[in-house]
């Protein structure tokens, strides 16, 4: 029996039930599915130079080696999907610390990248006094920066209503209805912007006072100093967590996550990585705050609040929360270390001279010998060579008093002043001819006694080379 023509019709319309549904479906997987990793996302990294900028990223790549570059430097990390077996690069941009390149962030962040931008602030805990200043100058700098781009005002404006969304949705981990499944991501990740009106009077207070519409993380680098600063500086729990509150409210401020890792003690650098994925890709991420270890805080965006920064100030006995920030956390006064080459001293000129007069006497002068040829430091104005013309080694047995008399006149020339030596004390002239003769009289002892060392011996002359060596012996 052929079908009846109300019955064609319930099968029509059956099939046309089934083809909606199936379509219904493939738009809704297509909408709200998993899509392949977005290659366009980007990080953008600002900070100022010795913050641990490059020592950040280089942990986030994976690698060990990182090579300080200049102005804007590229890198990018390699995203995997292990679920889907999806891999992707996320590109980073590095600014350099000086104010002279921020103009260079326009080739990182401009009209066609600003959608798919993350932004890290760091700052490092080796200088704690200016974290602050570095934060608010630098959140300056971006959205100076963001105002001279010419954005789309709708799409600036979603990005906003996304930022607020994002917060007032955040759900602590654990506290959700049903478990995460790891082949689901959230959605409110991905970018979606809904244009339903979004009520900003729920935010908590001092909540996203300054959106800029971007993602933003604090990091805080380089904590293990935190150690350092407690030893070196006397900094005690209130310092830390007087630094941390004023963190935490600019974060608030900003809608930022919060970040204390130490690349050299490996705290919070895998951790961040997860964090950095789930808010670009919508990774999965279960990982509550961690407030209780001083060196490895992490507070994710939108679970914070003023009620919960106040806990901070109960250990605050010698300041105050609302004291200024430079008034607590102190620069030590450090003194500037000059390197100086090595100054390589002359020998003094009349030791000089005393060392070779011991030489030529072949030793020091014997004590019974007239004081006159010892020597002493010479102050100021020296007694002439006159002076020593009565003196009775003039007059010693072999012509040696004159050698003693050239050396003492050497040994009282005054450093420094060539025309001393012509000088008496009552400050005349003194005679150059007397100078020049006894220069050749202690010549003429030389040669005298080179020419009794180079003749040989007689036995008629014993008695006289005795006498000799005696007379040699008592100078």
């Amino acid at each position: 029996m052929p079908p009846l023509k109300d019955d064609l019709e319930v099968i029509n319309s059956n099939n046309d039930d089934n083809v909606n549904l199936w379509q219904s479906i493939l738009n809704d997987v297509q909408k709200h599915g998993n899509p392949k990793l977005n290659p366009n996302k980007q990080i953008v990294v600002l900070g100022d130079n010795e913050s641990g900028k490059t020592t950040m990223v280089a942990k986030l790549q994976g690698i060990e080696n990182s090579s300080k570059g200049s102005g804007l430097e590229y890198a990018y990390i390699n995203v995997r999907d292990e679920y889907r077996d999806d891999h992707t690069r996320l590109s980073v941009w590095v600014l350099d610390g000086d104010p002279a390149h921020s103009d260079l962030l326009k080739f990182a962040l401009n009209e066609e990248t600003f959608q798919d931008t993350l932004v890290i602030l760091t700052v490092s805990m080796t200088t704690p006094w200016g974290i602050l200043e570095q934060l608010q100058h630098w959140s300056s700098v971006l959205a100076d920066h963001l105002d001279k781009l010419k954005l789309d005002i709708d799409l600036r404006q979603n990005k906003k209503h996304s930022m607020i969304k994002k917060w007032l949705e955040y759900i602590e981990p654990g506290d959700e209805l049903e478990p995460a499944s790891p082949m689901k991501r959230s959605s409110r990740n991905l970018g979606d912007d809904d244009n339903e009106e979004i009520d900003t009077s729920a935010l908590p207070e001092g909540t996203l006072t300054n959106n800029l519409g971007l993602d933003i993380v604090v990091v805080v680098t380089k904590t293990d100093y935190i150690q350092t600063l407690e030893k070196e500086q006397d900094y005690r729990d209130e310092h830390l967590d007087f630094m941390q509150q004023w963190i935490r409210k600019f974060c608030l401020q900003h809608g930022a996550a919060l970040f204390y890792t130490s690349a050299k003690e490996d705290k919070n650098c895998d951790l961040l990585y997860k964090y950095l994925t789930h808010r670009i890709y919508g990774f999965p991420f279960h990982t509550p705050a961690l407030v209780v270890e001083k060196d490895a805080v992490f507070i994710p965006a939108g679970w914070d609040n003023v009620k919960k920064i106040s806990i901070l100030h109960e250990n605050m006995h010698s300041c105050k929360q609302d004291d200024y920030y430079r008034d607590v956390i102190v620069q030590p006064a450090t003194r500037k270390a000059v390197s100086r080459e090595t100054e390589i001293l002359a020998e003094d000129e009349q030791a000089f001279l005393a060392k070779l007069q011991q030489n030529a006497f072949g030793g020091a002068p014997p004590s019974g010998r007239d004081n006159s040829l010892r020597t002493a430091p010479i102050t100021g104005m020296q007694p002439s060579p006159r002076k020593l013309d009565g003196a009775k080694v003039v007059n010693s047995p072999g012509g040696e008093g004159v050698l003693a008399n050239f050396f003492n006149s050497l040994l009282h020339k005054k450093t420094g002043s060539p025309n001393t030596s012509m000088v008496n004390k009552s400050g005349g002239p003194e005679s150059l001819s007397e100078k020049a003769v006894m220069r050749s009289d202690a010549q003429a002892e030389l040669d005298k006694l080179a020419r009794k060392k180079l003749a040989p011996p007689s036995s008629g002359n014993a008695s006289n080379t005795s006498s000799v060596d005696l007379d040699a012996t008592d100078c």
